[in-house]
């Protein structure tokens, strides 16, 4: 009978665990470019401490890697905003200047000249280095990924390259959320870097936006599983309580 009970607050303990990141899906619905991670596999841990070695506990088990799978398509007809097609990523600076990725592609430049996303992370170049927009130049981006400049006082002249995107095919690559958002690779354990770029094709739509991946629907629904799972959890601990108390009763009269 305990070992019931303490089967099913472990349980417990791992639906909030769950409820937490659906949550945080939810709260990225809206989100451009965002990815969910895979959902959590059920592992047996075993029980550290004194005590018999048949003490075995289900845990939840989540290494935060990403499903890089294709969003929604958004039309913006903005000239700097890209679509990352595929597996495509997009390479950004760190706030320690190392290397990460990003599926963001709403693309702006900053008051010191810098490309970055829109939630200020510096856009990097193929060659590691951040873009840099010439002054007064109307920046767009082809569908290679090569960052154009034209002057607006010369409209026929032609455009001129700045630098190309730094952008890496991670069809191959298993790739995991950061705790600042961005992505690296699995075994990167927090310290970023560039990789080998996959065998697929990379290429970008101009003027559109990827959405988030995130199907609202999947995720209420598994909302509602967890709570009738709870529910059920909550009623067979009350009546294991129940019993326990019956069972007393029962040795007070022996």
């Amino acid at each position: 009978m305990d070992r019931l009970i303490y089967t099913a607050m472990a349980s417990l303990k791992q639906l909030d665990n769950m409820k937490l990141k659906r949550a945080n899906a939810l709260a990225n619905a809206s989100t451009v470019g965002f990815k969910q991670t895979f959902e959590f596999a059920t592992a047996t841990s075993k029980v550290a401490g004194a005590g018999f070695g048949s003490r075995y506990v289900p845990m939840n088990r989540s290494n935060d890697e990403l499903v890089i799978d294709q969003g929604p398509l958004i039309s913006t007809g903005r000239k700097m905003d890209i679509y990352l097609t595929g597996s495509t990523l997009l390479g950004v600076q760190t706030p320690d200047g190392k290397v990460a990725f990003t599926r963001r592609g709403d693309l702006s430049i900053d008051p010191a000249g810098f490309i970055v996303t829109a939630n200020g992370r510096t856009v990097l170049g193929d060659f590691g280095g951040p873009i840099t927009a010439p002054p007064g130049q109307e920046i767009f981006i082809s569908d290679s990924g090569q960052v154009l400049a034209s002057d607006p006082a010369q409209p026929d002249a032609p455009p001129v390259g700045v630098d190309f995107l730094m952008l890496r095919d991670a069809s191959e690559q298993r790739m995991v959320r950061r705790d600042d958002g961005l992505y690296e690779t699995f075994n990167a354990k927090g310290q970023g870097g560039d990789f080998k770029t996959g065998p697929n094709p990379i290429a970008v739509k101009p003027g559109a936006l990827e959405g988030s991946s995130i199907n609202i629907a999947e995720q209420l629904v598994g909302f509602m599983d967890m709570s009738r799972s709870f529910e059920i959890k909550i009623k067979m601990i009350n009546e294991m309580k129940e019993l326990d108390d019956s069972g007393t009763s029962m040795m007070k009269y022996a």
